[in-house]
């Protein structure tokens, strides 16, 4: 099995079927994958106010991608097994941005009341890469990486990077980490692989809008599971199943990550009736994000319920 890098030329701004492959790759292969913060690298500094230092940046979220694995075809399950995420840079940034976020008005959800004032977030990385530490409030927060993007390629539309759905994308689900595997739905021959936004650490719900916000290196390794079909994200840690559902209103996304759940358990060998039960005692649910265009939410169980005794 090959292992391959990928250090972008440019980045893309959107989950498209119709963007050239980055690289090819068979089943098996491992990527590196170089992915750029979400805001470009332009707030630097904490006189870096995003309403300056973004005004000319037309689209955020750049992309790596999309990889176009050999075998993998519309009705298939794509695999993305995470070995590690190496940050690139010594600093995470985070901000409070006007009309953004899950504490104050934005386009969709208005109100009269004035934003939020601005403000830039600098953490440091500290403790040989385990920590992050910001001066102003003087915490220490430990350092858990993840993707906040990780997607195939939808069906027919080109859809901007600041949005989770069935193909993955914007989740911002701090399960997308080392150690867990990624399972997407294919919908285009080669997949289409896309990835990116990785956060050096985030509560859950990205409350603010602005998770800490890192350059990094992810490795990963693909496979694809022919002839098997799934309808939105699935990720399998070592001792847990998730299901993902991206949707506006809140309730929506969590009906669409536990229906998921309890389809994902008849595999198990349970009823859809048994999971509803059982699921309703030891499931669990987070959310992911309640910022982006849609929330996501995530959906699980523990492995050791899922031998009957």
């Amino acid at each position: 099995m090959a292992t391959h890098e990928i250090k972008p030329e440019f980045y893309n701004y959107v989950f498209s079927p119709y963007l050239e492959p980055a690289i090819t790759i068979d089943r098996g292969d491992t990527v590196i994958f170089h992915t750029e913060d979400a805001f470009e690298s332009r707030i630097k500094t904490l006189d870096d106010l995003p309403s300056k230092a973004l005004k000319t940046a037309k689209f955020l979220n750049p992309q790596t991608g999309p990889v176009f694995i050999n075998g993998a075809e519309p009705g298939d399950t794509l695999v993305v097994d995470f070995k590690s995420i190496e940050f690139t840079r010594d600093w995470a940034v985070s901000a409070v941005i006007e009309y953004f976020g899950g504490l104050q008005s934005n386009d969709i959800t208005r109100t009269m009341q004035a934003p939020l004032k601005e403000k830039v977030w600098l953490w440091k990385l500290v403790d040989d890469g385990q920590a992050f530490y910001n001066e102003e409030i003087r915490v220490k927060i430990p350092a858990r990486p993840f993707c906040g993007t990780c997607a195939t390629a939808p069906d027919l539309e080109a859809i901007q990077a600041l949005t989770p759905g069935p193909f993955g994308g914007n989740m911002d689900v701090p399960d997308v980490r080392p150690g867990n595997k990624i399972y997407l739905p294919v919908w285009n021959e080669g997949a289409l692989f896309y990835i990116g936004d990785c956060h050096g650490s985030q509560g859950q719900g990205e409350l603010c809008g602005v998770a800490l916000e890192i350059t990094a290196k992810a490795t990963v390794t693909f496979d694809v599971i022919k002839g098997q079909t799934i309808s939105w994200p699935r990720i399998e840690s070592p001792n847990r199943i998730m299901t993902v559902g991206s949707a506006k209103p809140m309730e929506d996304a969590a009906r669409i990550a536990y229906s998921e759940l309890i389809k994902w358990m008849e595999d198990y060998g349970f009823t859809p009736e048994e999971s509803y039960q059982l699921c309703t005692q030891v499931g669990g649910l987070y959310v992911g994000n309640m910022v982006d265009t849609v929330y996501s939410l995530v959906a699980s169980i523990e492995k050791k319920y899922l031998t009957r005794q």
